[in-house]
């Protein structure tokens, strides 16, 4: 037996960070949402009872260090699975990229998994699972927009933004999160109005969203790869009507409503930077079949 599942990058809208916590995390306030750049997980069940990771991307891991090697392993301990199976995943979206292609691999394995196996869980219990993997997993299972609270596994569905092209760019480097977290000056703070930005999505005003994008990881990562803040340059020079670098980067998105501001942004950065990409917002939660 056979299954395919969509594992959809996320963008931060707003990214703040509050303080470290006991347990060497940091406490965040992060709104996120999915957009329609995914990978695609292929799981087939095997006689074997083993995990298999399948890749053709090198950047890819295909032992325990995989997030969706890892979710597998959870679920196949806790619920004393017997059954092996192995997990093709096709990378589109860019690896260490602050677009939780990872997590999002993760959770995509979750979801497919609980189905293949026939475990029962509610998007819930896959959720609170997920949080065991990593911090952006638990949204990842969910899907849609949030606000994601704690280190980032605390979740509270917001609705969808107003739709619009968005426009990612990645340049040819990868970005360590904990070397930015750790370089981030928590004094030197400007924090986002992510109440604000709630309003914004609630009200589906497209300006207001555009108005109160904000991320305080930006900073640190401008500093460290000025080839970053040079992409956010190029979108706002081609006409992007806001434009963020999400999570810890090196990705910058650019907002636009209209087509053909959309292709004049997307063919601009074309010849600047290698991966480019324009796509929409998904805005809806995952449902389990």
């Amino acid at each position: 037996m056979k299954l395919l599942v969509k594992a959809p990058a996320k963008i931060n809208l707003s990214l703040d960070v509050l303080g470290k916590r006991e347990d060497g995390y940091h406490e965040v306030e992060m709104i996120m949402t999915t957009i329609d750049l995914a990978d695609r997980l292929e799981l087939t069940l095997l006689d074997k009872d083993e995990i298999k990771i399948v890749s053709h991307n090198r950047f890819v891991p295909d032992d325990h260090r995989n997030l969706a090697y890892q979710a597998a392993h959870l679920l196949k301990n806790r619920f004393n699975v017997k059954q092996g199976v192995s997990i093709a995943i096709e990378k589109v979206i860019p690896v260490a990229a602050g677009l939780a292609g990872g997590s999002s691999d993760a959770a995509a394995a979750l979801r497919g998994l609980n189905k293949l196996w026939q475990l029962g869980l509610t998007i819930d219990e896959l959720a609170e699972i997920g949080a065991e993997i990593g911090s952006d997993v638990s949204f990842c299972v969910y899907g849609g927009t949030a606000l994601a609270t704690g280190r980032g596994e605390l979740i509270q569905a917001l609705p969808a933004p107003p739709t619009c092209w968005v426009i990612l760019a990645k340049p040819f480097i990868g970005v360590s999160t904990a070397e930015v977290y750790r370089r981030l000056n928590k004094q030197g703070i400007k924090h986002p109005q992510t109440l604000a930005m709630i309003k914004a999505i609630e009200d589906q005003s497209y300006s207001d969203v555009c108005a109160h994008l904000s991320n305080v990881l930006e900073s640190v990562t401008l500093k460290m790869h000025p080839e970053v803040n040079q992409i956010k340059e190029q979108m706002q020079r081609f006409g992007a009507d806001a434009v963020l670098m999400s999570g810890s980067g090196p990705t910058v998105f650019g907002l636009a409503q209209h087509d053909s501001r959309m292709h004049r942004i997307y063919n601009g950065l074309r010849g600047f930077c290698d991966q480019v990409f324009a796509v929409r917002l998904l805005g809806e939660q995952h449902k389990l079949d």
